[in-house]
């Protein structure tokens, strides 16, 4: 009997429009991707020389973070754009929208290589008229109604616990673009109150489980690093400052995944660097509006 995959390459091959080939071959190209038993050898492994190369590129783009928070410089990214785009970026800011940036961090000038994985950062901006900074951190620190402010990117939100400015907290996370993938993690977050109108935090998902059967009798979690590869390491840093007349908001986000099967990267490739992206600008915009929600009936 043929398996799932062969009936998508009989679809494939016997498809007489153009369009409806190129369908297909989107659909089947991306369950090789992520499919625990693809196309393309088979369920991926986290290897530890992927966690090793992961783990030097966020010491060094810790290194830097925490550089430009010392000095007080750049603490926006576009900050360090030249001054005419730096203004364009500002007034697009005010004008509502996220403005985005991919960013690559290298060690002594030398990109950084990730056998078996693929590395993803980007760093966005929104900023919020009338903001405070307390506004924000209610928001961002609201753990248990997080489901609400980020639906549907994230389907259960809990706080598990609080010691001063150091929070634990579990996310479940539903991404769909083709096919739906739901992660279970566990995050641990650390705020810094740098000024009455300035603030960071710092998080690790310290863990990460792909979900087998969500919401079904067998649903059950793949140990992690042992499943299609859709995420296998998230680290994230968010700074706000209140100024101009509300507060500006930023959010830089290390991922790693697997990497793209050889051959397939012409069209894989854009389907997968698309995802994180999409999620820091939807992540932004959305805090952007559980923040003017929560200030509506006090204005």
């Amino acid at each position: 009997m043929p398996t799932y995959y062969e009936r998508f390459a009989r679809q494939l091959a016997g498809a007489s429009d153009i369009r409806a080939a190129l369908k297909v071959s989107v659909i089947l190209l991306a369950v090789a991707l992520i499919a625990p038993k693809s196309l393309a050898g088979g369920s991926p492994r986290l290897r530890p020389e992927t966690v090793a190369a992961f783990d030097q590129y966020v010491r060094l783009t810790e290194a830097r973070n925490d550089e430009e928070l010392r000095d007080g410089t750049n603490l926006l990214w576009i900050d360090r754009l030249k001054q005419d785009e730096r203004a364009l970026a500002y007034q697009a800011l005010q004008r509502g929208e996220v403005k985005i940036q991919k960013l690559e961090t290298r060690d002594n000038g030398e990109s950084i290589r990730f056998p078996g994985g693929m590395i993803h950062h980007w760093v966005g901006a929104v900023f919020i008229p009338g903001a405070k900074l307390p506004d924000l951190l209610h928001v961002l620190q609201d753990y248990d109604h997080q489901a609400q402010y980020y639906a549907p990117d994230v389907e259960r939100s809990k706080l598990v616990s609080r010691d001063g400015d150091h929070l634990v907290a579990e996310l479940r996370f539903r991404r769909h673009k083709v096919i739906t993938v739901v992660l279970n993690t566990v995050h641990d977050v650390r705020y810094f109150h740098d000024s009455h109108t300035q603030a960071h935090s710092r998080s690790s998902a310290v863990h990460i489980a792909e979900v087998e059967n969500p919401g079904k009798p067998d649903e059950r979690e793949n140990p992690p690093g042992q499943d299609s590869g859709f995420l296998w390491r998230m680290e994230t840093w968010w700074r706000m400052q209140e100024r101009d007349g509300g507060a500006y908001v930023q959010s830089e986000v290390v991922s790693l995944t697997r990497d793209i099967p050889a051959g397939l990267g012409w069209l894989i490739g854009p389907f997968v660097t698309s995802i994180p992206k999409e999620t820091l600008t939807f992540t932004l915009e959305a805090t952007r509006r559980a923040v003017e929600a929560k200030m509506r009936p006090f204005n």
